[in-house]
């Protein structure tokens, strides 16, 4: 079996198990007995390219919502969290939003993961379900017309670029290459990378997509650029970083904020490959009060290994509370969308979340070099 199928199968069946636990954790928390709970929907892409980021973002998710529920709840109800998992597929997301749309008891959709599945969700709600907010998705394209009632908070695609680039701009660079690990990123990410390249004065190469991925690692030529934005998932970077280790010369591989850290320490490794992940969160060790709050809630809920992902799905919950407390009386989508809608920023111990509209979230970018060693360098 491919190893993305069994990272896959293995992801899908702990998300599963970690709804059955949190609905009977939900239902023990420390409430006051009769509230009535609100819910805050979560879209998940349990796709096969997405599902080793959508489960650490639900997980991080859960954990802030759960560690709420146990300790009272807001303003003495509970806040409920509810999961909709989708094959990423066009149907699948429709179908998605328009169960919201029956729900009751849902307030705001949070958090929705993946890529992919966060730009076509913010389509749909602005077109279909204007009147309730999509807070917080894992939305990386900032090109994206996402309406007045989406609240990204998170460094887009272009910005995790920029701060790669600029962070090797000692070298000299003048050129970047571009690799794609499929017809999809292709056409998603193109742009997105070519118009980052030329704010920063930059010419730009592109490279794939093809379908051995370690072939185009081995086949690289000397005049290939130094520095390669890689735009895919953690197998395919894991091929093509196993292909430049047949290489002479050092490359410098930027992957993007979906890729699996702690894989790529593993798997990736290679003599004549430095491979730079960006963050769009803190660094997990780092010593920031959320940080901090994250891992000790992590430790006491959930037997899983801190991640840049739960951080992030654990940042937009936190941020979803904080705006959710300053509404007065009982929760309901249109009071929340109006909260949100104010776009406050929020200070969350470390990490300031800024919905800003016309900046399309926090320009925050963190970032870790895997050497050719396997150290993990921040």
């Amino acid at each position: 079996m491919r190893r993305r199928n069994v990272m896959g199968l293995a992801a899908a069946s702990a998300l599963g198990a970690l709804g059955l636990t949190t609905a009977r954790a939900e239902a023990q928390s420390a409430v006051k007995p009769g509230a009535r709970a609100s819910a805050l929907v979560q879209i998940v892409d349990t796709s096969a390219p997405q599902v080793d980021i959508s489960k650490d973002f639900v997980v991080g998710t859960r954990a802030a919502l759960q560690d709420l529920n146990l300790k009272g709840g807001l303003h003495g109800k509970p806040l409920l969290h509810q999961t909709l998992e989708v094959d990423g597929s066009a149907a699948s997301l429709k179908a998605a939003v328009e169960s919201i749309k029956a729900n009751s008891q849902a307030i705001a959709v949070l958090g929705t993961v993946g890529d992919h599945a966060a730009s076509q969700v913010s389509d749909l709600l602005r077109r279909e379900l204007p009147d309730i907010a999509h807070v917080a998705p894992w939305l990386q394209n900032a090109r994206l017309d996402t309406g007045d009632n989406t609240f990204a908070i998170f460094a887009s695609r272009q910005e995790q670029i920029a701060y790669a680039v600029k962070s090797l701009a000692v070298m000299g660079v003048q050129e970047i290459g571009a690799i794609y690990g499929s017809p999809a990123e292709v056409a998603n990410y193109r742009d997105d990378v070519e118009q980052t390249a030329k704010s920063l004065k930059l010419s730009c190469k592109n490279y794939g997509p093809v379908a051995d991925l370690q072939q185009l690692g081995r086949s690289l030529l000397p005049d290939t650029p130094r520095i390669l934005v890689f735009m895919g998932g953690t197998p395919e970077l894991i091929q093509f970083v196993q292909g430049i280790d047949k290489q002479e010369s050092l490359r410098y591989v930027i992957s993007m904020s979906d890729v699996n850290l702690q894989t790529l320490q593993q798997m990736a490794t290679s003599r004549h490959a430095a491979v730079i992940a960006t963050q769009v969160v803190p660094l997990v060790t780092a010593q920031l009060p959320l940080v901090k709050s994250y891992r000790d809630t992590l430790a006491r809920l959930f037997d899983e290994p801190p991640t840049p992902q739960s951080l992030a799905g654990f940042t937009a919950a936190r941020f979803c509370i904080e705006v959710l407390g300053t509404v007065e009386g009982s929760l309901t989508r249109a009071n929340t969308l109006q909260a949100f809608q104010r776009r406050i920023s929020i200070e969350l111990g470390g990490f300031k979340a800024d919905p800003d509209a016309k900046r399309r979230g926090t320009a925050y970018v963190t970032q870790s070099m895997i050497s050719s060693d396997g150290r993990v360098i921040s």
